[in-house]
């Protein structure tokens, strides 16, 4: 019967140490404003800024470390060339980092992160014979803070820079090149798992 007793005793400290242990998983749904770098070879050639939805999925290896992929739905972006439109096109830039988390601070978590960039363009409809690479890698860099409200829900702030460039063709030969290089400002909230 002791040993009962004993075993049943350590089977209840296991359970609660394990309840109180925090998911690793974690997943945000942020606004996010897309302010383009608009930095061309092509004298006049901008793309638009916008403002998009985000959905992150964020794995936590160890209390500090986390893997983050940024996730959106295909964009449609406007092209123009000193102010008149030459079409748009659509991209997709599914973003992976690796973040470290600020522990010490009890009311906020400030976190620093760094990754890749994978931009895939699609549906490209510019006129005048204009066309653009269909795939970008680049780097990414980030910083934010997540406030909790509750032990599960954060309001989440966080700012990025991911650098994107595409080639840029006239009736098939390579005319210069459009680096976009967004600076990524978002709100939103998070949760906990």
């Amino acid at each position: 019967m002791k040993k009962i007793l004993i075993a049943a005793a350590v089977g209840m400290l296991v359970a609660g140490s394990v309840a109180a242990q925090e998911s690793p998983w974690l997943v945000r749904a942020r606004a996010v404003n897309l302010n383009m770098a608009n930095d061309s070879t092509i004298a006049g050639l901008t793309v638009n800024d916008k403002t998009i939805g985000e959905v992150d999925v964020s794995y936590f290896l160890n209390k500090n470390v986390a893997a983050e992929l940024i996730l959106t739905l295909p964009q449609n972006q406007g092209v123009y060339s000193n102010g008149a439109s030459l079409g748009s096109f659509k991209h997709l830039p599914p973003t992976l980092t690796l973040q470290y988390h600020f522990t010490d601070f009890q009311s906020f978590k400030p976190y620093l992160g760094a990754g890749l960039n994978y931009t895939r363009i699609t549906a490209d409809h510019l006129s005048s014979g204009f066309s653009l690479d269909s795939k970008s890698y680049g780097a990414a860099f980030q910083a934010g803070v997540d406030v909790p409200l509750t032990k599960q829900v954060s309001l989440n702030f966080d700012v990025k820079k991911v650098y994107i460039k595409t080639d840029v063709y006239s009736n098939g030969a390579k005319a210069g090149t459009l680096k976009l290089d967004p600076v990524l400002v978002g709100v939103g909230v998070g949760y906990r798992f």
